[in-house]
C-alpha cells in the first residue's frame, strides 16, 4: 500500500485521484447511468453511489466519535463479513439522484474529508489507536482508513468506468 510522507502529500494524492475519477463521468449520458455492461460489476450510478456511501460513513464515524456516540463499523445493522447489503443500501440511497447530482454530492464529501484531514494533527492522522472507530485488530491509523475508502477505490473504480465505456464503445 502506498505511504505518505505527510498530510499535504496525502491530501494532494486524494485530490488528484478524485479529479481523475470524476473526469471519467464527463462523457456518460444521464440515460446511461443505470446501464450495466458485461464484465463490469457496477453501473455508473452504482459506482459513484459506492463512493458516496463510504465517504459518508468515514465522516459519520468521525462525527459520532467526536460527539461521544459509540461507532458501529461498518454501519449499524451491517457486519464486515456481509457487505453486499451495505453496498445495496448505498445504491438504493443515491439511485434517485441524477449522475450530475451524484457527482456534486461526491465532490462535497471529498471536500469535507479534505477539510477534516487538514484539521487533524499528524499524530491523529498517522498513528494507530487515535480514534476508537479506526482501532481494529489490524491497528490501522486514520489515514489508512481514508485511503482504502477514497484514494484506492478512486483508482480501481476509475478503471471500472473506463472498462464500462470501452464495453459500451465510447472509450
Amino acid at each position: 500500500m502506498q505511504r505518505y510522507r505527510n498530510k499535504e502529500e496525502f491530501i494532494e494524492e486524494l485530490k488528484k485521484r478524485y479529479q481523475l475519477y470524476d473526469q471519467e463521468f464527463n462523457d456518460i449520458k444521464e440515460e446511461e447511468k443505470n446501464l450495466l455492461q458485461p464484465g463490469v460489476g457496477k453501473t455508473p450510478s452504482q459506482n459513484i453511489s459506492y463512493q458516496l456511501g463510504w465517504t459518508h460513513l468515514l465522516l459519520q464515524w468521525e462525527s459520532d466519535e467526536r460527539k461521544g456516540i459509540e461507532v458501529k463499523t461498518p454501519a449499524p445493522n451491517y457486519k464486515w463479513n456481509n457487505l453486499g447489503g451495505l453496498y445495496q443500501s448505498f445504491y438504493d440511497q443515491y439511485s434517485s439522484y441524477s449522475l450530475q447530482e451524484q457527482r456534486e454530492l461526491l465532490q462535497n464529501k471529498v471536500n469535507e474529508i479534505i477539510t477534516w484531514i487538514e484539521n487533524l494533527d499528524d499524530e491523529t492522522l498517522f498513528t494507530p489507536g487515535r480514534r476508537k472507530w479506526a482501532t481494529t485488530p489490524a491497528q490501522w491509523p486514520v489515514w489508512k482508513w481514508v485511503h482504502i475508502n477514497t484514494i484506492a477505490p478512486f483508482k480501481s473504480f476509475r478503471a471500472q468506468i473506463r472498462k464500462w465505456k470501452k464495453e459500451k464503445g465510447t472509450a
